[in-house]
C-alpha cells in the first residue's frame, strides 16, 4: 500500500471518527475526571489491536496505545478534556446552555484526541501492510486545561523513548504551528489569620482576606516592572466566608505566572513570594505558598514542521460548501468582535501580490493553507505540549474546524464542536499526522536531523521537572 492509497482509505471509516468525537462532545469532563472519554478511546484502541496501558504515570485517565517494534518510535498526542462551566447547545447561533451538561468543549479537545488516535490507527495499518520497522504510540493526555497532564507524564519518563512527537489543534485556519509559547507556573497562597467579632472586638482579629487583597494590590504594582511578554493572573478561590461581621481567619488566592522562559517565570515567582510575605507582615497574618503545576515553553522543530507542511501542501484541505459557509456566517454574526477580528485577513489580502488569495477569500478561506515561515516569535498562550518538546522533537499543526475568527474558550466554539466543519477538519488533521508519520518511518534521517536541531536549540539546557516526587495529580485538584 502506498502512502497516497493509505491516506485515501482514511475516508472510508470517517463515520467512526465523527461518532467518537461527537460522543466525547456529548460527555464533557474537566481535568483528571475524563473517565468517559478515556474509556471510549481505550476501547477504540483495543478494538484496533493496540496494546493499551492504563493508569499511565499514576493518573487514572492517562493511558497509551502501542503497536509495532523498533524505531523510529513516533508519539501521537491526544487530549480530551473540556472546560468548566461552558455548557452550550450544539449548532445554536446564540448563547444557549444545554440543560443536560455543565461543562463544554470550548477548545475542541473532543476533536483533538480523536483525530490523533485516528492517525495512529492508520499509521499502524501502514506498518502492518508494509512490514516496515517502527512503533506508533498514542498518548491519552488528560488535563491540558489547567492541569499540566503532560508535565506529570513527562516526570515519569514516558516520552523519553520517542524519536518524534506529533500533535494538532482545532482552529479557524490551516497551518503548521511554529514559534514558542509561554512557560508558566501556578501557585497557591493561603493566608492564615485570627477570627474575631468585626464590631465588638475588631482589634482582636487578623484578617486573612486583607492579606489576600494586599497581595493582589502589590502584584498590580509589580506588573509595571516586568518584561512585556510576561503575564500574571490571579483568582481568589476562598475569601474566607460570607459573613462581613466576622474577621476572616482564612483566605486563598491562586496565581499563574507566564513568561517566555522558565527561568524568567521562576524569577517572577521569587518576587511574587516576597509580595505575599509583605502582605502577611502588614496584616499580622501568616502566608504559605504551594506549587500547583507548571508547563515549559514550546521548543520549535523546523525539521518536523517542514515534513508536516509538505504533507499539507500535498493533501488538499476540505473546501467549504455553500451550506457550511452559511453556517459559518451565522456564527460570525454572533460575535461582537467580528469587525475588528477580520482586520488581519484584510491585511493579508493587501499583501498578496499575485492576487490568488483574494480570489480564494472571496469563495472560502477555510481551505486556505497559511504559508509556512519558521519564526522564533513567542505566542501568548501556554500548553503542556511544551514539556514534551523539551524531551523529544515535537511539531504540531492547526486545522480548520470552526468558523473564521472564532476564538477558543468561547460558547461559539462549543456550539460548533459537532458541525460538519469540525468533522472534516478533524479528518484532515488525522491525514496530515498520519502522512507525516509515514515519512518519518521511510526516512530515518528525519529523526536524526530533528534530534540534532533540538539539541542545538536547547544549547546545553535539559528538561528539569518542577513536580516533586511526592506530588500527584490530586495536588492540583485539592489546590484549586
Amino acid at each position: 500500500m502506498t502512502k497516497a492509497e493509505l491516506i485515501q482509505s482514511m475516508n472510508h471509516e470517517k463515520a467512526v471518527l465523527f461518532e467518537k468525537s461527537d460522543l466525547i462532545w456529548d460527555h464533557p469532563e474537566t481535568k483528571y475526571e475524563e473517565n468517559y472519554a478515556s474509556g471510549l478511546l481505550k476501547e477504540w484502541l483495543r478494538k484496533e489491536g493496540f496494546e493499551v496501558t492504563d493508569n499511565l504515570g499514576g493518573i487514572p485517565t492517562a493511558f497509551e496505545g502501542r503497536y509495532g517494534n523498533g524505531g523510529p518510535v513516533i508519539g501521537l498526542l491526544g487530549e480530551f478534556d473540556a472546560l468548566a462551566g461552558m455548557s452550550q447547545q450544539a449548532d445554536a447561533f446564540k448563547k444557549t446552555a444545554d440543560d443536560t451538561m455543565i461543562h463544554g468543549h470550548g477548545c475542541g479537545h473532543n476533536m483533538l484526541g480523536c483525530g490523533s488516535l485516528y492517525a495512529a490507527v492508520f499509521l499502524k495499518r501502514y506498518l502492518e501492510e508494509t512490514g516496515d520497522t517502527g512503533t506508533v504510540v498514542f498518548f491519552g493526555c488528560p488535563a491540558e486545561e489547567g492541569g499540566a497532564g503532560k508535565a506529570f507524564l513527562a516526570r515519569t519518563g514516558v516520552f523519553h523513548e520517542l524519536d518524534a512527537a506529533l500533535s494538532w489543534h482545532p482552529s479557524d485556519y490551516n497551518a503548521v504551528s511554529t514559534g514558542s509559547s509561554l512557560a508558566n507556573i501556578q501557585l497557591s497562597y493561603e493566608f492564615h489569620g485570627v477570627s474575631a467579632h468585626a464590631a465588638s472586638a475588631p482589634h482582636m482579629g487578623r484578617s486573612a482576606l486583607d492579606g489576600v487583597e494586599l497581595m493582589n494590590v502589590g502584584c498590580n504594582y509589580l506588573r509595571e516592572h516586568i518584561i512585556p511578554e510576561a503575564r500574571i493572573h490571579y483568582a481568589v478561590t476562598d475569601s474566607g466566608g460570607h459573613m462581613p461581621g466576622l474577621v476572616q481567619a482564612y483566605a486563598k488566592v491562586l496565581y499563574m505566572i507566564r513568561a517566555p522562559r522558565m527561568e524568567e517565570v521562576r524569577e517572577l515567582e521569587e518576587r511574587l513570594n516576597k509580595i505575599g510575605e509583605g502582605a502577611a507582615l502588614m496584616t499580622g497574618t501568616r502566608v504559605t505558598s504551594s506549587f500547583v503545576k507548571a508547563s515549559y515553553n514550546l521548543i520549535s522543530n523546523t525539521v518536523l514542521e517542514r515534513i508536516l507542511y509538505e504533507n499539507m501542501k500535498e493533501i488538499p484541505a476540505p473546501k467549504a460548501s455553500v451550506e457550511q459557509l452559511d453556517y459559518a456566517g451565522k456564527i460570525q454574526k454572533s460575535m461582537e468582535y467580528m469587525e475588528n477580528s477580520l482586520k488581519p485577513f484584510e491585511e493579508l489580502l493587501q499583501k498578496d501580490q499575485r492576487g490568488e488569495l483574494k480570489e480564494q477569500y472571496g469563495k472560502s478561506v477555510y481551505d486556505f493553507l497559511v504559508p509556512y515561515v519558521p519564526v522564533n516569535k513567542v505566542k501568548t498562550y501556554s500548553t503542556d505540549v511544551g514539556d514534551v518538546s523539551w524531551i523529544t522533537p515535537t511539531a504540531q499543526i492547526a486545522a480548520t474546524t470552526w468558523a473564521a475568527n472564532s476564538f477558543e474558550h468561547t460558547w461559539q466554539v462549543v456550539a460548533q464542536g459537532k458541525s460538519s466543519l469540525a468533522h472534516e477538519g478533524t479528518l484532515y488533521a488525522a491525514k496530515i499526522l498520519c502522512a507525516a508519520g509515514i515519512d518519518i518511518i521511510n526516512k530515518p534521517e528525519i529523526t536524526q536531523e530533528a534530534r540534532q536541531e533540538l539539541k542545538d536549540r536547547l544549547n546545553g539546557n535539559t528538561y528539569q521537572t518542577l513536580i516533586s516526587d511526592d506530588m500527584t495529580y490530586k495536588t492540583i485538584m485539592t489546590n484549586q
